[in-house]
């Protein structure tokens, strides 16, 4: 915890829809109190909506609950509200420098560092199975 609060961790994907709800569960509940993680995505297409209904399925058969998520673009507040903003690709870092400030665009890096989480859109159920294991597997550089 940083001050007396938690870290707080904004996950980014294309439409938030897929990847980034499910970073952002996993970090909270990977972390308990010492991180606070939310998700955007670059694209407002899904804002208001559920999860992809593959994610929430395959979610839940790795005990995470995305049943109450609805999308979210990424915004100026959001980004000020995160100490550590973390695209889910490589081009979704890019268009998140597009859109930071010298402040925020400190903060931005790719979620699993040296390589992307592969968007399983429209792809079978191993593919969003093993986006679930990268995505735990990646969320360890930020527990305490």
């Amino acid at each position: 915890m940083r001050g007396g609060r938690a870290r707080r961790i904004l996950t980014v994907c294309l439409g938030n829809h897929c990847r980034s709800p499910l970073a952002a569960v996993v970090l909270d509940r990977l972390g308990g109190a010492t991180i606070e993680a939310r998700s955007a995505g670059i694209r407002d297409r899904w804002a208001g909506r559920p999860a992809h209904s593959t994610r929430v399925r395959v979610a839940a058969l790795r005990g995470y609950d995305l049943s109450a998520h609805r999308g979210a673009q990424v915004s100026g507040d959001l980004l000020e509200w995160a100490d550590v903003v973390l695209a889910m690709d490589g081009t979704i870092l890019a268009a998140l420098r597009d859109l930071s400030d010298e402040r925020t665009g400190a903060k931005l890096g790719l979620y699993l560092e040296d390589r992307d989480v592969p968007d399983p859109w429209g792809r079978d159920d191993a593919a969003f199975v093993a986006v679930v294991t990268l995505i735990e597997d990646g969320a360890a550089r930020f527990l305490p």
